[in-house]
């Protein structure tokens, strides 16, 4: 009898152990579950940069909405390659979700040139009311043809002059040798402004400012205090010539491979992290600005007059790189 009782308590301890065993493996198998898909985004930006930041994001909308069946490991500071690389990989399925500037993707879209154009917006609100339009979608459609999908219009600001010498007017211009980037378009728009364009890799220009190689360069707030060149040319001339936006894209290849419910899901993800990445720009830029101007740099507003000469003067750039976008163009800038 006494055997049997314990041969009966031997048999249930053994089956309460097999089966909290059970209860405990389908938890550990469901956090080990493989996701359905496990995606590459590259981002050449280093880590806490608001693309980055805004990548991540994308990234955790993507994995927590779809329940973990997708996930995209974001790579950050270039380790995929330069944005001319990791576009040739985009095209081919090679990476899967990418970030890359409108000036990289001029070259393998020529229509993405005219959203180069200077003085193309009155200000950022014209600049995002045609992008996030009819108007925007017509570009992120065009890419489809180079093997990409477009998803969302990330910031990267406004582009002005700093210089060691004030520029107050289109007459100060006059001679000033300005570093540009190998870019026919920025050289074409420094010439037509009266100045000297002066090609450099970005990585020389503070010594070039240094010695007075150069007397000024171009580029937004967040680059100019990043750099520290804001400690050397102490002029800032908020002309914004250029609003150079940038897209968070995803390849054709990997696109397909997805649900219409995916690809929906995903499309809202990348709106979400678009908006939060313009806000994180917008407070880096406004505190970029501030530690310039607490250092002792003079930030000048130009006039409405001087401004309109300023813009005047690249008139002749649009009918050089503009091309057959002439009519397209006119409705950007007309556009309300």
């Amino acid at each position: 009898m006494i055997r049997k009782k314990i041969l009966v308590i031997g048999l249930w301890i053994i089956s309460a152990g097999v089966f909290w065993g059970c209860s405990y493996g389908k938890d550990s198998i469901k956090e080990e579950i493989s996701p359905e898909y496990v995606f590459t985004y590259a981002e050449n930006q280093p880590e806490g940069y608001p693309t980055t930041l805004a990548a991540y994001q994308f990234a955790e909308l993507v994995y927590e909405r779809t329940q973990g069946r997708i996930k995209i490991r974001v790579q950050a500071g270039g380790v995929l390659g330069d944005e001319v690389s990791v576009i040739e990989q985009l095209q081919y399925g090679g990476i899967d979700f990418a970030r890359a500037s409108i000036m990289t993707m001029g070259q393998f879209n020529r229509k993405m040139n005219v959203l180069q154009m200077p003085y193309l917006y009155r200000d950022s609100a014209h600049m995002w009311k045609t992008l996030d339009g009819a108007i925007g979608q017509e570009f992120m459609d065009s890419l489809e043809a180079d093997g990409i999908k477009a998803l969302s219009w990330y910031d990267a600001g406004a582009r002005n002059f700093y210089t060691t010498e004030p520029i107050y007017s289109l007459a100060d211009m006059r001679n000033k040798r300005i570093r540009v980037a190998e870019s026919d378009l920025m050289k074409a728009l420094i010439t037509a402004l009266g100045g000297i364009p002066v090609p450099m890799t970005y990585a020389d220009v503070f010594s070039a400012l240094e010695t007075g190689e150069i007397d000024g360069a171009e580029n937004n707030w967040s680059s100019y205090t990043f750099t520290d060149h804001y400690k050397i040319s102490k002029y800032m001339t908020l002309d914004g010539h250029n609003r150079i936006p940038e897209l968070q894209m995803a390849s054709q290849a990997t696109w397909q491979k997805l649900s219409e419910a995916d690809q929906q899901l995903i499309k809202e993800c990348a709106r979400i992290s678009a908006l939060y990445e313009r806000k994180l720009w917008e407070e880096q830029e406004a505190k970029s600005r501030e530690i310039a101007v607490q250092s002792g740099v003079l930030a000048i507003e130009l006039s409405e007059e001087e401004l309109r000469k300023f813009r005047e003067a690249a008139m002749p750039i649009y009918e050089e790189f503009g091309g057959e976008y002439q009519e397209l163009i006119e409705k950007i800038i007309n556009h309300e």
